[in-house]
Order: structure tokens, then sequence, then C-alpha cells
């Protein structure tokens, strides 16, 4: 039996507009249950640095949530199967009708706008250092106008340069995603920043990353551009520094 990880995030909107790693949920596989919930030490920076509340379905920071169907928090950022747009909806992450919440939540992220959460999975290095992750192009609607129409002729399966940033204004070090002809037409998630950062030190231009699709309008325009990133971390854990670990075992 393997066990699927994925954190939630919560942001700072009132002060630091930061992104804090504040929860871990572990899934037993494939089976799915029982689930397991505990905050991380990433819920105490937050609390300490921007006044994180306590989640209502989990009111203490110290305490293991066990259960055996999904909780609410992340079930409810889940369209359900009865849905007439939920097939229309798998179509847009590139993930097939059997898909289960988990696999979703696991490229969708589980954005609402009436809340500061988003959902993101444990990267997961296999034994060779190979790595894999999918997520949707952050800030495309930032960039420039030339890059904006660049965006508009991508293509699946199209090839896309990975780079370092320096100096983001909004968060120093950021990962740029760019077209073979240099258009930059966005980044990857905060939440993968420092561990590309640091692992990129370590072995630079062993990395790739593709469009796999793209997703006209109507989609929402944080779900328009998916993305597949791929390379090696011969020497390097992804997602183990304290903030990424429980505050309880």
């Amino acid at each position: 039996m393997s066990t699927k990880t994925l954190f939630l995030a919560w942001q700072d909107k009132v002060r630091t507009r930061r992104w804090f790693p504040v929860g871990r949920l572990d899934v037993n596989q494939p089976h799915h249950h029982p689930y397991r919930f505990r905050y991380t030490h990433g819920a105490d920076s937050a609390r300490e640095q921007a006044g994180f509340p306590a989640l209502i379905d989990f009111p203490d920071l110290h305490r293991n949530y066990e259960a055996d169907e999904l909780f609410p928090l992340f079930k409810n950022r889940v369209i359900t199967p009865g849905r007439p747009d939920f097939q229309s909806y798998l179509k847009q992450l590139d993930l097939s009708e059997l898909a289960d919440p988990i696999e979703i939540l696991s490229v969708d992220g589980g954005f609402r706008a009436t809340d500061s959460f988003e959902v993101f999975p444990k990267i997961e290095r296999l034994e060779d250092g190979a790595f894999r992750c999918r997520f949707f192009l952050h800030g495309w609607r930032h960039v420039s106008e030339p890059a904006q129409k660049r965006i508009e002729a991508l293509t699946a399966g199209e090839k896309l340069f990975v780079a370092l940033e320096l100096t983001n204004p909004v968060t120093r070090a950021a990962v740029q995603l760019q077209t073979e002809d240099y258009s930059m037409i966005g980044w990857a998630p905060r939440y993968l920043v420092s561990d590309l950062v640091a692992a990129i030190v370590q072995s630079p231009g062993d990395y790739e990353a593709q469009v796999v699709r793209v997703n006209p309008m109507p989609a929402p325009s944080k779900q328009r551009i998916l993305v597949e990133l791929r390379g090696h971390w011969p020497d390097y854990e992804p997602m183990t520094d304290e903030e990424f670990q429980p505050l309880v075992d």
C-alpha cells in the first residue's frame, strides 16, 4: 500500500501576500481510507507572521484528524460527477473519466474565489532521481502583449524552457516558463519555487517542460495552459523542509 500526499496552502491576503503550506493530507492507496489531516510547521509560521486562524473543520493545530471519507474542506473543492460539465472539466485537466478526487485536486488545485486556500501534491522523486509534475501556468495574464499573442499560438506538446528569475518584484525568486523562441509566457506555481531553485543549482540543465493542454474560453483563466515539468534530482528530496513537516507524528 502506498501513500499519496497533498498539501494545503493558505495565502495571507492582508499583510504579506505570502503563501504558507499549512496542512498535509495523507491518503492510503488504492483504497483511499483512512484519510489523515495534520497541520504543518508552516501553520505555526503563518500564525506568527500573518495571524493565520485555525480552520473550522480542524480547530486544534496539534491534533491528528482521521476519517474514512474525504474531509469536506477538500471534497467541496472538486466538481461533483453529477454536474453536466463534469466531463469537460476532466478534459481540461487532461484526466480520464475514472479520475478520483485526489487525482483531480492534484492537478486542479482546488482553487475557490471565496477563500484563500490552494491544494498541491507532494512531488515524488523516483529511485533514479526522476520526477514529474503538472500544474497550470501562473501569471500569464500579466506578461507582455507580444507574449500574450504567443500564448494564443501555443499547441499541445510544444516544448518549453525552464528559467530562474532572481529579481521578481513580488517573490524575489521565481521560475519562468519560456517558449523555444524565448517568449516568457508565465511562471511555475510559488509552492515549487524553493525546491526548484535549490535543485536547479545542484543539477542545472536537467529539466524540460511542455504544454499538455491549452483550454480556450470559457475555461477559467486559472486553467488556461496545463504544463508538465520533468527532471532529475539525484541528491535532492523535495518538500522536506520544516514548513512541510506535520506538527504531530
